[in-house]
């Protein structure tokens, strides 16, 4: 949790508010990878890409 706090924390202090939206992207694309890798819904999550 130090890490978002951190990351938060810059953002504010910085004004890069435009990188929320590139994270949020990632986070998605990430959880989507670990659970679609070994699940029944794999052969879908990798037709998007």
């Amino acid at each position: 949790m130090d890490f978002l706090k951190d990351l938060w924390l810059f953002m504010k202090a910085r004004k890069k508010f435009w990188l929320a939206p590139v994270i949020i992207v990632l986070l998605i694309l990430g959880i989507l990878i670990v659970l679609g890798g070994g699940s029944a819904i794999a052969p879908f999550i990798y037709t998007l890409f």
